[in-house]
């Protein structure tokens, strides 16, 4: 992939994560349902933060290295 679509699919990847931590869609998790003893709203924080991690460590994989400037010239 282009490294300009590997950067704009990152800041997508941090907007959406930052979205999906707000307490709007938070709060629909809220729930007095447990899975496991685990509250329903701890499993879906995690959940996410999970995935942030893996997508990111998924895009910065896949992203190509910056050439560095031709600095080796002779004199």
């Amino acid at each position: 992939m282009d490294r300009r679509k590997l950067a704009s699919a990152l800041l997508v990847l941090t907007l959406s994560g930052a979205l999906l931590m707000l307490p709007p869609f938070v709060m629909v998790f809220n729930q007095p349902i447990s899975h496991f003893g685990v509250p329903q709203i701890v499993i879906y924080l995690f959940v996410v933060w999970l995935l942030l991690i893996g997508g990111t460590a998924l895009l910065t994989h896949l992203l190509p290295r910056e050439q560095p400037p031709n600095s080796g010239e002779s004199d």
